[in-house]
């Protein structure tokens, strides 16, 4: 349920009844979704493996994945400093 003062920033397509206008709020949660994908993604990694190797709980990180969950400010520097050096990062937390 939508909050009254929350501001869409992108409005739902009138032309598609199935579409709703989104938050600001539900525009950053979606972009560190991807973020999170991605970065699993390009390493070749299932979300069991990914979780693993980088010791972020599954449960978490699919919940980060599908934006059910907003992924916080250090996990965001996290996945970007995987992205960056995902060896060192494993080493280290191994």
């Amino acid at each position: 349920m939508r909050v009254k003062n929350e501001s869409i920033v992108l409005p739902a397509d009138p032309a598609d009844a199935d579409d709703f206008g989104a938050t600001a709020e539900a525009m950053d949660r979606a972009q560190r979704a991807r973020l999170i994908r991605r970065t699993r993604t390009q390493l070749g990694l299932s979300q069991s493996e990914f979780a693993r190797r980088f010791r972020v709980p599954v449960g978490t990180l699919r919940d980060w994945e599908q934006a059910r969950a907003t992924a916080p400010e250090f996990a965001v520097a996290y996945m970007r400093v995987i992205e960056q050096f995902p060896e060192i990062v494993a080493k280290a937390v191994a």
